[in-house]
């Protein structure tokens, strides 16, 4: 007999009854062992037995917001993926990145964009951008227990606000702390291990209006910045022709940039650090 369901192969009432608009709520309650927050962990840290997932970065802009992130997750002094993918779209409308354990993390992200088409599908609406981010750090706060054994994610979200006065201030991104704090970032932000070095780069070049290309040529640069000074961060390689992940959300919805596109712009930025290592 299939696990979960009585003699008459009715499934349990947790998937019968009328619900909730958050699926995270009614997995807790149906199989909370799925949840990654609720699994057990044996005594001890844990951190070195998974890779780990580094820096990414968001930038407003005058169309709405563009997240990039490079493609390097290690463990210990080890390279672990050259090629990981740690920027995805969260729903039609907002992006989401992931630092820290990386198989934690990517389920967390997966999760959450569940989250989003459950609520959806309940309430015939959106949730609003301020909304998802709270869904957002709620999810982080249930695996607090885990993060505080050395498994940690903290992720990066950004989106276009339907809502939004105007264009220009519709492009909105939101940070997180381990314990589940929410906080909206003005202009741009950056997570991982590189993002102090590549928030320093867009310290000195952000502005307030860019268009899109010029915010997504700003992204990859400060990815290269990152990658220059931390080992963890992958910069672009030319080699294996692996690039950073860069998308994007506006009025329009989500866009992933094409790897032509993003391996263009990454060799632009090579080429002129070849004349002036320094940027």
């Amino acid at each position: 007999m299939a696990a979960g369901l009585d003699p008459s192969w009715r499934l349990p009432a947790a998937f019968t009854a009328p619900g909730l608009s958050s699926f995270s709520e009614f997995l807790g309650a149906a199989a909370p062992e799925l949840l990654p927050g609720r699994r057990p962990l044996p005594p001890g840290i844990s951190a070195d037995i998974a890779p780990h997932a580094t820096t990414i970065i968001a930038i407003s802009c005058a169309d709405g917001v563009v997240m990039a992130g490079d493609r390097r997750a290690t463990m210990g002094n080890l390279i672990a993926s050259r090629d990981i993918e740690k920027v995805h779209a969260a729903d039609e409308f907002s992006l989401i990145g992931i630092a820290g354990t990386a198989g934690v993390g990517i389920e967390l992200m997966r999760l959450f964009q569940v989250e989003l088409q459950h609520y959806e599908k309940i309430e015939g609406a959106m949730l609003s951008i301020d909304g998802k981010a709270n869904r957002l750090a709620t999810m982080i706060r249930n695996n607090l227990g885990a993060a505080l054994q050395g498994l940690a994610v903290i992720p990066l979200f950004a989106g276009y606000d339907l809502d939004a006065p105007s264009p220009e201030r519709a492009g909105r991104i939101f940070s997180f702390d381990v314990a589940g704090g929410v906080y909206e970032e003005r202009g741009y932000d950056g997570i991982g291990s590189g993002s102090l070095f590549a928030k320093a780069a867009l310290k000195k070049r952000y502005r307030p209006g860019l268009t899109t290309e010029e915010a997504i040529a700003l992204a990859v640069e400060a990815l290269y910045d990152a990658a220059d000074d931390d080992t963890a961060t992958g910069g672009p390689d030319l080699t294996r022709r692996i690039f950073p992940v860069v998308m994007t959300a506006g009025a329009e919805g989500t866009r992933r940039i094409s790897d032509e596109q993003s391996a263009t712009i990454s060799e632009a930025v090579v080429a002129r650090r070849m004349e002036n290592p320094g940027g």
